[in-house]
């Protein structure tokens, strides 16, 4: 069976995840108490209750703002999820993992198996707890492909649970609990869609903590977190495009949408990255690259700040999180600058080969045109081409020094050394770059710069995840196949039926196999007599289970019957006796209601490739159904194709 990490082994990031559910624990106990004493204060009338209400609710108030401050440093622990190499990468941001509360599925599952399927739950046990150990598992999984796997296994399974035990108009009547990523606070719902939603979320946050443990210093290690980045954008757009009415923040569209946007960033910061390592960054076109894919980098952070800065984002992302978008945006503006100036500088005037080519690269270079001479005359004018250059690095300058003033107002941010060498850094080699070029008898104001114009020769993916690379089997296969025995169908007792064999047979026709249906009943033969009707499967032939049975095996245990007949056990499905079209349309789309809708999820095709022929007939309220698995509602009374009369 599957293995998650063991939640014991202390490394620092299981160290995390338990002072993570410790705080939990503690903020979902705050919760409470603030509950109780809000409507005691609404209740009493009594002056002096409400006095000390009013006390005890402020107390309680101040604590939850304690334990979210704590929760948010411990979400700001990006140095736990970093790489051990000793190369300067800037730290990316890295999200935590949803925690749930252990679950307990024996009893439901078991009642749900003996009252709907008329099987007996303890039959059972054994799937039901391979389904719970899964669960367990999947609550701490490793920081690798295995742990995705796992993650992606559970995600699948829960598809098949769906479709055998939430009938469309009735829950299991079990609570899913999962904590807010962010702020801890509990949510529970009975809906499963919640945790298929908080486990795809769960996916995401683990490519974030796989990509930002990358050592980026080496080309594999950046198309690594490149690649985890993107599928982390595509698992939290995939949330966020299936999945609606989220209990929780973290998964409310403004916030999986400043998580989509945070990542294509943390992407676009890689391609950046990328380029540095690749390129000889000596000569003046490539430069001039390098200024405007920082520009780029720039654009898409400065985005991402503008969605943490919404009214429904504001208040919940941490301080730091914002803080850091807001000093690389700030961090590459001065980048732009920076590379654009050390191509005007350090690069040699253009030949006249080279001239028509610098020129129509330099053309598309600015968001507006320098003032001064036409471009021609700037590219072949060593002094025209200083005096611009030191426009753009006082620019630079200036935005290196607003970088390390937003650094310095986060306390967090204050302790990741790392952040503070990169930004030191770079603004050092801007102010010796200047005091270079810099001349004691120039006269001139330098000039405003203008922006350079963002342009990447690598625009980020968002990879949707792909559930069909972890195949799974149904783990309550022994059910029977899923077009049948679901928990959306109802059927009526089984019915065991002796059939003696006349001169024309058993007198029925048979269609389709896993479970063989019934198509037609002659009037006046054998079958007719023994109260078989049209429309009933065949569930078993002289005590042997058929529901998976091929045609031929059914037709094959039929026939090898004596004289002494043969019995045969049948199901009819409820609303199958007299089917009308509208009916069944309405069967067809009928979707309870669901508190956290996985709308646009049920229409997904199941992906899985199980051994049923009629799985992918199950979530799908517009899905066609298999030549071979007919609507039970419909009545044969012609022979069809694939039918045949015994």
């Amino acid at each position: 069976s599957q293995q998650g990490c063991d939640p014991f082994a202390q490394t620092q990031r299981s160290k995390l995840q338990h002072r993570r559910a410790r705080i939990n624990q503690q903020i979902n106990k705050e919760m409470r108490m603030r509950a109780g004493a809000e409507n005691l204060f609404r209740a009493t009338s009594n002056h002096k209750v409400k006095e000390t209400v009013a006390l005890e609710l402020s107390y309680v108030n101040s604590n939850l703002q304690l334990l979210k401050e704590e929760l948010e440093e411990l979400n700001s622990s990006m140095d736990v999820y970093q790489n051990d190499s000793e190369s300067i990468s800037v730290p990316m941001i890295p999200l935590g993992l949803k925690e749930t509360k252990e679950l307990d599925l024996l009893v439901p599952l078991k009642d749900f198996i003996s009252e709907h399927y008329g099987e007996e739950g303890v039959l059972f046990e054994k799937e039901i707890k391979e389904f719970m150990e899964l669960r367990q598992a999947m609550r701490t999984p490793s920081r690798n492909e295995a742990g995705l796997e796992l993650l992606m296994e559970y995600y699948n399974q829960l598809y098949f649970l769906d479709s055998r035990f939430f009938p469309p108009s009735k829950t299991l009547g079990v609570f899913f609990h999962w904590y807010d990523s962010l702020t801890g606070v509990p949510s529970h719902q009975r809906a499963l869609a919640f945790e298929k939603g908080s486990v795809l979320f769960n996916l995401g946050a683990l490519h974030t903590q796989i990509g930002a443990r990358q050592d980026r210093a080496s080309l594999p290690g950046l198309n690594q977190a490149i690649d985890a980045f993107q599928k982390a954008a595509g698992a939290f757009n995939y949330l966020k495009e299936n999945f609606s009415n989220a209990p929780s923040l973290d998964m409310s569209a403004a916030s999986l949408t400043m998580l989509v946007r945070l990542m294509v960033a943390q992407v676009q910061e890689c391609v950046f990255e990328k380029m540095t390592l690749l390129r000889a960054q000596n000569d003046f076109l490539a430069r001039l690259q390098l200024a405007q894919e920082a520009a780029r980098v720039e654009d898409v952070y400065s985005l991402v700040h503008q969605t943490m800065s919404q009214p429904h984002v504001k208040d919940y992302v941490p301080f730091s999180w914002a803080a850091m978008v807001q000093v690389k945006s700030e961090h590459f503006k001065a980048l732009s600058h920076y590379f654009a100036a050390i191509a005007l500088c350090d690069c040699p005037a253009p030949s006249d080969a080279e001239l028509p080519e610098q020129e129509k690269a330099f053309l598309q270079f600015h968001v507006t045109m320098p003032e001064g001479p036409s471009l021609r005359v700037l590219l072949q004018d060593p002094e025209e081409r200083r005096k611009l250059g030191k426009a753009h690095l006082k620019k630079a300058i200036m935005k290196h020094e607003e970088a390390m003033r937003i650094h310095g107002l986060c306390k967090i941010l204050r302790k990741m050394d790392i952040l503070q060498e990169v930004l030191s850094f770079a603004h050092k080699r801007s102010l010796s770059k200047y005091s270079e070029i810099d001349h004691e008898e120039d006269f001139f104001e330098t000039g405003e710069a203008p922006d350079i114009h963002p342009k990447t020769h690598q625009k980020p993916e968002i990879k949707s995840p792909n559930f069909s690379q972890v195949k799974v089997t149904d783990l309550f296969h022994k059910l029977g196949p899923l077009s049948v025995f679901s928990a959306k169908n109802k059927w009526y007792p089984a019915r065991r039926v002796h059939l003696m064999r006349g001169e024309n047979g058993f007198g029925f026709t048979l269609r389709g196999d896993s479970p063989v249906l019934i198509a037609g009943v002659i009037p006046g033969g054998c079958a007719a007599e023994a109260g078989l009707k049209e429309g009933d499967y065949i569930i078993s032939v002289n005590g042997k289970d058929c529901k998976w049975s091929k045609h031929a095996e059914v037709v094959q245990l039929l026939k090898s019957t004596g004289k002494e007949g043969v019995d045969i056990g049948v199901i009819t499905l409820q609303g199958s006796e007299c089917p009308k079209a509208a009916d069944r349309k309405a069967a067809v789309m009928s979707s309870g209601p669901a508190m956290l809708k996985s709308n646009k999820e049920n229409s997904r095709k199941s992906l899985m490739n199980s051994k049923s022929a009629s799985t992918l007939l199950v979530w799908s309220k517009k899905s066609k159904r298999s030549k071979k698995s007919t609507y039970s509602g419909v009545p044969f009374t012609a022979v069809g194709d694939n039918e045949a009369m015994y």
